[in-house]
């Protein structure tokens, strides 16, 4: 949880200085030392402990001494210092998506902005038009930032929720020998936001249970501690709530508080018609308890099928239950490559070997290096001579490889008229390509569509990356027909992406739904730039379970030989 604050206060400084006109170079520090810490999956204070600090790749001396000062004291005297010539007010203007400092700091010059009211009312009585840069669009998107920053207050993204909520269950089970705690709500249903992160537990000794849960390094602050139920605050201002329930009524318990409501409600309404009662105890004919202690018995009780939590949003899983219909989802460990992840030849943080390396670590047989094209100068792009250097590396690594094989790759760029940013002849000599966007989000939907399906067309595209553009609560997705996009996938024998990275999450679970009815197969990358996000392998795994997504609509559960095959017949 330190590395969340340390993410946020070093990405925070950055704003500040960059709103003031600081330096660009000490600005952009901060910024990737706050990208370095956020990847990390190793608590910076046990790194810290170790005397391992400065190995982190990226964290030089002074970043070194702010870390360890902020472990020490709970605060950074350079941030405090830099803070002090600018209101809170200001600061939390910074948080509106599409709002950068500059042109915060351009309107607070301009036009005297110092708050959120101000400048609500300036973007809505037009004062701001004519103003460097503000056009009506441009207005447009910060007024859809505000909204975005409002919708997402009191929620979290899954990608933060999900490790925290696991490292909690996991010390909670280990410290009490109890192996029936688990998160419900919207977590267990692998939500792509949440609210609080909810927790059940039963066991012999709940007191014991509870209170572990309170004195769990981790936490910040007791809200409330009773018999049954604990609230707390942990590092990074999450909430988290523990229930306690009897043996006998886990399994209801479990059920009734994963929900959705909508799912629940639904079920409630089949028992009635049964003559059965459903709640957070169990399921009752009468005043006779028919099940409860398992949360299997609860559906079995209805007539139905158990339902894995990921399908429970009242979508036709229900009836798909009643008829043993029910898909048999795909498995984490069913995974047998990542199929986009980046190195230091152009934006990662480590080389090819090593990316391979901790690839191979978790079991897969087979990773794809898909750095990116030339045309994103900012993440140094390849252009023809570097990539057909970094061809060359991947032959000569691959050679002394064992059970295990690097694809090469590409990340490249679709331009805005949907020309590739790569020549056909070097696209060839590679063995998988990913083509995305990455520029011209504000392209009118037929311009934007068109774009896409002509990059779909090249018979050596493999696979569309984050389809929709959307980063989650700071960017929409940009406007294009998916139905379109989708049967041209279909036509021209193409893959498209979940990407894993926890703020893309990019297709949905609706849109993933809609690929496997139509046909289409589904490839999760992790687009990982450094070795700690390898894991978000399971927010995409998570998502593809949501969009009801079994073994074979997966591309990466293929063997080694399989893909290989299969991206030589797709040309």
């Amino acid at each position: 949880m330190k590395n969340k604050e340390l993410t946020d206060l070093f990405e925070k400084m950055a704003d500040i200085l960059e709103f003031k006109g600081e330096n660009p170079f000490k600005i952009s520090a901060y910024r990737k030392a706050s990208r370095i810490l956020g990847d990390l999956t190793q608590d910076i204070k046990e790194i810290t402990e170790k005397g391992e600090l400065k190995k982190i790749p990226g964290i030089g001396e002074g970043m070194a001494q702010k870390i360890e000062e902020y472990l020490k004291t709970g605060k950074v005297s350079k941030f405090e210092e830099i803070r002090r010539e600018v209101s809170d007010e200001l600061i939390a203007i910074m948080d509106i998506p599409g709002m950068g400092p500059k042109t915060l700091a351009m309107l607070h010059k301009e036009k005297g902005i110092n708050n959120f009211s101000q400048l609500e009312k300036a973007l809505n009585d037009g004062a701001l038009l004519g103003l460097f840069g503000m056009g009506e669009k441009k207005i447009e998107n910060i007024k859809r930032g505000i909204q975005l920053l409002k919708q997402s207050k009191g929620r979290m993204n899954l990608g933060v929720a999900f490790p925290v909520a696991r490292r909690i269950v996991d010390t909670l089970r280990q410290k009490t020998g109890s192996k029936k705690i688990e998160w419900a709500g919207s977590l267990r249903r692998m939500k792509e936001n949440i609210g609080d992160i909810d927790i059940l537990a039963t066991g012999p000794d709940q007191e014991k249970i509870l209170q572990v849960f309170t004195h769990l390094p981790e936490v910040k602050e007791v809200l409330a501690s009773g018999e049954t139920k604990a609230s707390v605050i942990v590092e990074g201002g999450t909430q988290i709530d523990l229930r306690g329930v009897e043996e006998d009524s886990y399994g209801a318990a479990l059920q009734y508080f994963t929900g959705s409501k909508e799912h629940n409600i639904h079920l409630r309404g089949i028992a009635k018609a049964k003559g059965i009662k459903i709640n957070e105890y169990g399921a009752f004919k009468g005043e006779k308890k028919i099940a409860g202690k398992e949360e299997k018995d609860i559906y079995r009780s209805l007539g139905m099928d158990w339902i894995e939590p990921e399908l429970r949003e009242d979508r036709g899983e229900i009836e798909a239950a009643q008829k043993g219909r029910l898909p048999k989802l795909i498995q984490e460990s069913e995974i047998k490559g990542d199929l986009h992840v980046h190195s230091k030849w152009s934006d990662g943080a480590f080389s090819i070997e090593e990316m391979a390396k901790a690839a191979q670590k978790r079991g897969y047989q087979y990773v794809a290096i898909c750095d990116h094209s030339k045309s994103l100068k900012i993440a140094h792009g390849l252009d023809e001579s570097r990539l057909l250097k970094q061809i060359e590396e991947i032959d000569r690594i691959n050679e002394k490889l064992e059970g295990f094989q690097i694809l090469k790759g590409t990340e490249v760029d679709i331009l805005s008229d949907g020309r590739l940013d790569l020549p056909e002849q070097i696209l060839e000599n590679l063995d998988f390509v990913v083509a995305a966007i990455h520029s011209g989000f504000k392209q009118d939907k037929a311009k934007m569509t068109k774009r896409i399906v002509r990059a779909l067309e090249s018979p050596y595209v493999h696979l569309l990356a984050h389809p929709s553009g959307r980063l989650l609560g700071t960017r929409d997705p940009y406007e294009v027909e998916m139905d379109e996009l989708m049967e041209s996938a279909k036509k021209y024998g193409k893959a498209l992406e979940i990407n894993a990275y926890f703020e893309r999450l990019d297709l949905d679970d609706l849109h993933c739904r809609k690929a496997k009815e139509i046909g289409i197969r589904v490839g999760i990358g992790t687009d990982s730039h450094h070795l700690d996000q390898m894991w978000m392998m399971s927010l995409g795994v998570a998502v593809a379970r949501r969009g009801w997504l079994e073994t074979n609509d997966v591309l990466n559960t293929m063997s080694l030989e399989e893909i290989m095959k299969w991206c030589h017949q797709s040309r």
